[in-house]
Order: structure tokens, then C-alpha cells, then sequence
């Protein structure tokens, strides 16, 4: 906050002309609000129109008789001018003595042009919405402390249109990616949040009860995907859904436990159609969102223009390891990740697996479409009719990251249930990441599903294109909550 003004006696002076400006007979908090024009339509107004506008006074100061404000509300911000004259000698001082930096209030007036030609508003009249008992920080610096940043998130934004206006690109881009999904037919659903099993994904889920059916419950950790599968087999052919994830691994600048992902499928389409349709969405986002489609993400350039190619999983950790990850050997491919100095977690066959190929995937600018991945890491993928040890998997890497996944979905029950009891064994032996059989999918599975392909993505490509923090890239990213003076007591007498 402001270092030059102690915050506590600035408080103290606010709370004693909130009181005085109750004592004259103005209500500091109001309902009602007589506002008709935003900022920029203020602006646009002719000289001499009258305007009503309504925002926060961002600066004040006094010159004699005279004194200029800037008002700023969502669209933009204005100056305003109030001149002292015999007809108003004691609103000018109420407004001069009490009303404060931070105020928020309601100004009518006349539109007109300073001798520096900055287009302004000439107070007529101007009444209180909102009395702020605590400063602003300062406007220049604002708030440097990064998680203070965050745990302030309304002063952050405030302070920095710039912040203010990466959020209204994250609508955009979500309105894009549901208005592509509508005209090529898919159909928008809404699927379970809590369940008795995490499907769709291997991630270690959070967990919470349900008192009124004493059952144990997961938050979900994809957007649906075994949901969805089951609205392939009841007739639907394209749905899509966009919705919160919830995962309770550890945070990165590229990971959260709580995101927005979109995932979709489409019956009778493979993983070839996939590519296709999430190749003309990406680029679609990047031109409708962006502008552009040449991006930089942390120390990648890259561009979505034109074709896409097509890596292969095993064939690209061969090339920059020299380990061929489908002859290897468990002692092997260990002994490969020391000697990269690559830190892992879990020694069975999938975990170190996944390990080495996210070293190499560092490497990549992309965009590319990883294919080609092993049965082992892919458990819900339709294996490849010419090499049942690989999947037709599909996905986009940019800047080193996955930021797309997708595959031809695994509808044959009898693979299905086997891969779920590898699953399971997994479990078993202490791996938590490890995916949840649900063995009333499989059921489904055994009525008929048609060949579908899945696609899923998160915020995650939108923190890339803008290039910040996926963690920034919320407006209120979690955060411990402060201890209280009475909350340490507490907990010392504990």
C-alpha cells in the first residue's frame, strides 16, 4: 500500500468525514444510481452534450477555484473539472474537503475541451455512491509483493487495465472456442462434478464426503470424458463441455489444481479427424482472440500458420536420448533418467516412461502433433491396428508443454477392463497418479459404443499466448489464508 502515508491514521481521517458527510445529510452508500453513459460514450458525446457518468475518482488535485479529477469506470477513464461559483460554494467544499481518492461517485455535467485540448467533463453536479475508508496504493508502483498482488486481486486489477484486459481476452477466448464447437455441430452438455471414481485422466484427485449418502467422493479430474463416452452410446454424436477441473498435485507456472478445460467427442471420427478440427480451432483462437498468430512463450517463438507435423513418442526420445523406451528395460531407462539428472517419481514401467519423454519434450517450440504413444501411458487410447504396442494418440505441443490431448477412444470392453486392472495393480502398489477403474463404464462399453475420437484442453493455451503465469492467469488464483495475531494464539494453546 502507500508507504508514505500511514494506512491506519489514513483510516482514522476517512472514517471522520464518513461521519461529518452523514451529520450534513449525505448518505455515503446509496442504491440508487442516476448513471447513463459510460466513459468512452462520454467521450464520444459532442461538446457542450450533456453526460452522466459514474466510477471511481483515480486522481485529484486543486488548482484555486478549480479542480480536476480523473473518473474511471470499466470502459475507460475521464477527466472531470468542478469550478467553484457563488451557486454551489458549499457542495465545491464538501467535494474538496471530503471526498477522498478511491470515492466513488456520480457526476452530471457538460462535455467540453481544456485549453490542452483534453476532453473533459465540466461538473454540473456530482453526488456520493461510495465512501472508501482505506487508500489506494500507490498509482505508479502499485502493489509489488507478488502474492499480496494476488490476495488483493481487486486493487491489482484496478490499478492495471492492462491485467483488466488479459481477463477480457480469457472470455473471448472461451466465447470462441463454444461458438466454433456449435457451428461444427457439437452440442453443449453439463456432466457430474462429484464421483465415486475419477475417471478420464491419471491425476491424484481431492476428495471429500457426501453426508446424505455416507459415500466418499472425488472432485472430477477431467471435464467429463467418461460421462461423455456414455452419451456416444446413448445416441448423442458430438458434445462438447466446458467446465472446472480439479487436480490436487503440486502447483508450477504451467499447473493449478483448479482450471477451465473443454473437452469434446465425436462419434464416428478418429483421432485423424481430431487433429484436423483442433488444427482449424487453434488457429482460430489465435486470429479471432489474438490478432495474430506468431506467438512468444517463455523462450519459444513459434508460429500456428500453416501445417502442423506429426512426432512420433518413441521415435523423438530415441533421437534426443538415444534409449528406445519400447525394448527398454525398467533398470535401463532408470539409469537413463540419472544420468539426465532427471528427477521422477514411481519406478514401474509408465512413470518413467512419462518422465523421459517430458525431459525431451522441453525441447520442442512446436506446433506439433505428438503421436504414436505407447499403450502403457495411453489407457483409455484405441490401440493402432498395425502396432497394438502404440495408440492413436494425438497431442499439441507448443513451447515445450502439452497443451491438447486426444486420441481414437478405446471401445472395445474386453482391452478396456484389462488396461483398468493394470490400473488397478498400479493402485495397489502405492501409485497415486494411477487411473481409478470404473467397471460400470466398461458395462457400457459391453451395450455398444460407436469409434469416437476425445479431445480436451485447458487454460493453459491461453496463459501460453498471452504468455504469462497459468497462475496469473486467474483472477483469483488460491492461497493460504493469512494467520491473525488470534489465530497463532489459538493454535500455541493447542
Amino acid at each position: 500500500m502507500n508507504n508514505e502515508i500511514n494506512i491506519n491514521d489514513e483510516r482514522a481521517i476517512r472514517l471522520d468525514r464518513l461521519n461529518e458527510l452523514k451529520k450534513i445529510g449525505i448518505n455515503p452508500y446509496p442504491a440508487h444510481c442516476e448513471k447513463k453513459d459510460s466513459v468512452t460514450e462520454a467521450l464520444a458525446k459532442k461538446i457542450g452534450e450533456l453526460v452522466v457518468v459514474s466510477g471511481r475518482i483515480m486522481m485529484k488535485r486543486e488548482m484555486g477555484k478549480l479542480t480536476f479529477c480523473h473518473l474511471q469506470d470499466a470502459s475507460g477513464k475521464i477527466q472531470i473539472a468542478y469550478r467553484q461559483d457563488e451557486n454551489n460554494q458549499e457542495k465545491y467544499k464538501t467535494f474538496i474537503k471530503k471526498i477522498d481518492i478511491g470515492d466513488i461517485i456520480e457526476v452530471q455535467g457538460e462535455r467540453f475541451q481544456t485549453h490542452k485540448g483534453e476532453e473533459s467533463v465540466l461538473i454540473k453536479d456530482w453526488r456520493l455512491l461510495s465512501k472508501a475508508i482505506l487508500p489506494l496504493p500507490d498509482k505508479y508502483h502499485g502493489i509489488q509483493d507478488e502474492e499480496l498482488r494476488y490476495r488483493k486481486r481487486y486493487l491489482d486489477l484496478l490499478l492495471d487495465p492492462e491485467l483488466r484486459d488479459m481477463f477480457y481476452k480469457k472470455s473471448k477466448f472461451w466465447d470462441v472456442v463454444r461458438n466454433f464447437m456449435k457451428e461444427k455441430g457439437f452440442f453443449e452438455v453439463e456432466t457430474p462434478y462429484l464421483e465415486t471414481t475419477t475417471g478420464g485422466a491419471e491425476a491424484r484427485p481431492f476428495a471429500t464426503h457426501h453426508n446424505d449418502f455416507d459415500l466418499d467422493v472425488f472432485l472430477r479430474i477431467s471435464v467429463g470424458e467418461l460421462w461423455q463416452k456414455r452419451l456416444m452410446a446413448a445416441g448423442f454424436e458430438k458434445t462438447f463441455e466446458i467446465g472446472k477441473v480439479f487436480r490436487n498435485e503440486g502447483s508450477s507456472p504451467d499447473h493449478l489444481q483448479e482450471f477451465t478445460n473443454m473437452e469434446f467427442y465425436w462419434a464416428y471420427a478418429d483421432y485423424n479427424d481430431g487433429m484436423k478440427i483442433v488444427e482449424e480451432l487453434y488457429k482460430k483462437i489465435a486470429l479471432e482472440v489474438f490478432g495474430t498468430t506468431k506467438f512468444t512463450t517463455k523462450n519459444f517463438d513459434y508460429d500456428l500458420a500453416g501445417e502442423w507435423p506429426k512426432i512420433s513418442y518413441s521415435e523423438e526420445i530415441l533421437k534426443q536420448t538415444g534409449i528406445d523406451i519400447l525394448k527398454a528395460t525398467e533398470k535401463e531407462l532408470i539409469a537413463k533418467l540419472k544420468e539426465l539428472n532427471v528427477k521422477y517419481t514411481g519406478t514401474n514401467r509408465e512413470r518413467l516412461t512419462d518422465s523421459l519423454w517430458k525431459f525431451c519434450r522441453r525441447n520442442i517450440a512446436g506446433p506439433v502433433f505428438l503421436v504414436d504413444h505407447p499403450k502403457l501411458v495411453s489407457p483409455l487410447a484405441k490401440s493402432r491396428e498395425d502396432n497394438p504396442d502404440l495408440t492413436q494418440r494425438f497431442q499439441v505441443i507448443i513451447a515445450g508443454s502439452e497443451v491438447g490431448n486426444g486420441y481414437s477412444e478405446l471401445n472395445d470392453p474386453i482391452d478396456q477392463r484389462a488396461r483398468f486392472e493394470l490400473q488397478q495393480k498400479m493402485i495397489e502398489k502405492g501409485d497415486e497418479e494411477a487411473m481409478m477403474p470404473d467397471m460400470e463404464f466398461v458395462e457400457m462399453l459391453e451395450h455398444g459404443m460407436p469409434p469416437t475420437c476425445g479431445f480436451g484442453f485447458g487454460e493453459r493455451l491461453f496463459s501460453f499466448m498471452v504468455n504469462k503465469p497459468v497462475r496469473e492467469c486467474q483472477l483469483f488464483p488460491l492461497l493460504k489464508p493469512e494467520i491473525t495475531v488470534s489465530t497463532k494464539e489459538k493454535k500455541n494453546k493447542k
